[in-house]
């Protein structure tokens, strides 16, 4: 099969179209043919060589797929072949074909079309297990999202709005703000021009943020907690701004609140299996309905996997990039 190798760390050029051993569907996996993958972040970490797999995964890049079932591993059952399905990831989605784990594997969405569904798995997995899962974010309680327009805060915007949260977002410029006002955001922050804690105090009365979900990482860190409101939630799910910073204990005392970290790769199969149960069981109906959607900002060909890095990296996308077979 042809899969996508990193041939040594560097820039998206080290990205190259190779043929590979095929994938085989192990005990308790499927084998899905991929129809398209996605990009992420941690996708260019790896690439860079800052991100190895977890022990046991692909070594190619791509956290989330959509595809068709073309085999099933032993002690494998609820699944057919010919069945269209998306899937979270701890590797190898750059590819014709992955073996996927069964408890992380979904069905595509009625509604939605095969490719699109490539766009789902992580950011959904992502911010149901730590706005919902684990900040615990109720109706009418207000969440900030830091890069509203990526494609985690395109889907933390809808998701949030549709269990009836308020929803403050930071973004870069006018037309990233507009994207995320369009998908229900109540507050928009432009972080080149606005200090996002004055903005959330002003907004919310000086009370501040319930839950914040923050890419942001060190950088924001001392301002993610003074913009907390008191019990609030910090989720940091990223470190684009850094791995280390300093932090008055002494704020997040006097708040009650509480700092979560978290990644998805590296976790347990039966966590992720837990988390993926709760996307369907929750997540899954507001697709159906039409209330949240996957927004997808641009397709390029499998083979063009560098051209898609560098149109992450520059940093003017909206949503989701897709890598499509074919």
């Amino acid at each position: 099969m042809k899969a996508i190798t990193i041939t040594e760390p560097g820039g998206p050029d080290v990205l190259v179209w190779s043929t590979v051993p095929d994938a085989e569907a192990g005990p308790g996996e499927v084998l899905v043919e991929v129809a398209a993958s996605a990009v992420n972040r941690a996708d260019l970490l790896q690439r860079q060589g800052h991100y190895e797999p977890p022990p046991g995964a692909s070594p190619y890049p791509g956290l989330e797929c959509a595809g068709r079932v073309v085999a099933l591993g032993p002690g494998v059952a609820g699944w057919a072949v010919g069945d269209e399905v998306c899937a979270l990831l701890a590797g190898g989605g750059y590819a014709e074909k992955v073996a996927v784990p069964v408890g992380q594997l979904l069905p595509v969405p009625a509604g939605l079309d095969l490719t699109s569904a490539a766009g789902l798995p992580e950011v959904a997995a992502t911010v149901w297990s730590n706005v919902f899962m684990i900040s615990h974010l109720r109706p009418g309680e207000t969440l900030l999202v830091h890069g509203g327009a990526s494609g985690i805060g395109t889907m933390a915007i809808q998701l949030a709005k549709a269990v009836g949260a308020r929803v403050a977002v930071t973004a870069g410029g006018p037309e990233k703000l507009a994207r995320c006002a369009e998908l229900g955001a109540d507050i928009l922050i432009d972080y080149r021009e606005q200090d996002f804690v004055e903005e959330i105090r002003k907004a919310t009365d000086g009370a501040g943020a319930d839950v914040i979900l923050d890419i942001v990482g060190a950088k924001y860190l001392e301002r993610n907690v003074r913009a907390l409101a008191v019990n609030g939630r910090l989720a940091v799910i990223g470190m684009q701004g850094g791995m280390k910073a300093e932090l008055n204990l002494g704020t997040l005392l006097g708040k009650r609140a509480a700092i979560t970290a978290t990644s998805l790769r590296a976790r347990p199969e039966s966590e992720k299996a837990a988390i993926i149960a709760a996307v369907q069981e929750h997540v899954w109906p507001l697709i159906a309905d039409g209330q949240v959607r996957p927004i997808i900002d641009q397709k390029l060909p499998m083979a063009d996997a560098a051209g898609a890095h560098r149109a992450l990296e520059a940093g003017s996308h909206i949503g989701k990039i897709l890598l499509v077979a074919g």
